[in-house]
């Protein structure tokens, strides 16, 4: 907030705050010594033949809910927070130490809601929040960053019932308006620049007080992939 301000951006009510996954989690206690991991039988079996740790094989069997798919050293897996991505997200980058892994934040939205909490306390100003990963696509290359935790905003804009310009009504359209943020967001925080938090100013976002990031997942009985 402070150095927002100092470059002549303050914070101010109805900005969206981005801020990236990595600098929560450190300030979590999500990052940790592979030196404390004990790799499991099945976890060096999955490695053999490939760069990674098994160790940190074994933290991504850990905290994934299930293994999607596992081919040339990558594990897709679904994460207890429902995500599908690469390695249950956990990876050793922009942390200090060649021994050291990052884990995603137990409770993403809890961790934004507590962003949220703190900014109104200090400012006295309503914001929208948003906790932002790094995340692959499995038929386009290029990774995107996506939103993990949202509080104080509705993450997905439905269009159904509304008309086009045309005439034609919208059966099935929602825009994930939180990930177009965060994708936004990441051309600021880039992947090497060391600038954890993005300030998103004039987006006429929805309020949303009991947001749920959980709303981009797609139901299982609607996923045509599984």
């Amino acid at each position: 907030m402070d150095a927002a301000a100092a470059q002549g951006t303050p914070v101010e009510a109805g900005d969206v705050v981005v801020v990236t996954q990595k600098i929560v989690s450190k300030a979590e206690g999500r990052v940790m010594a592979i030196d404390e991991v004990e790799a499991s039988p099945l976890a060096i079996a999955i490695t053999e033949g490939h760069r990674r740790d098994p160790r940190h094989t074994e933290m991504i069997l850990r905290e994934s809910r299930r293994v999607v798919r596992m081919d040339r050293g990558v594990i897709i897996s679904e994460t207890y927070h429902g995500y599908i991505c690469a390695n249950a997200g956990i990876d050793a980058s922009n942390i200090p130490g060649s021994d050291t892994i990052c884990l995603l934040p137990v409770d993403p939205d809890a961790s934004a809601r507590g962003i949220r909490d703190s900014i109104r306390q200090r400012l006295g100003v309503d914001v929208a929040v948003l906790v932002s990963d790094t995340f692959g696509r499995p038929w386009r290359n290029g990774a995107v960053n996506v939103s993990i935790g949202v509080a104080g905003f509705n993450p997905v804009i439905s269009y159904i019932g509304e008309f086009d310009p045309h005439g034609n009504e919208l059966h099935t359209t929602t825009i994930a308006v939180a990930d177009e943020i965060a994708a936004t967001a990441e051309l600021v925080t880039g992947k090497l620049l060391g600038v954890p938090v993005a300030l998103v100013k004039g987006y006429p976002y929805e309020p949303m007080e009991d947001a749920d990031s959980h709303a981009i997942v797609r139901d299982p009985d609607k996923d045509l992939f599984r």
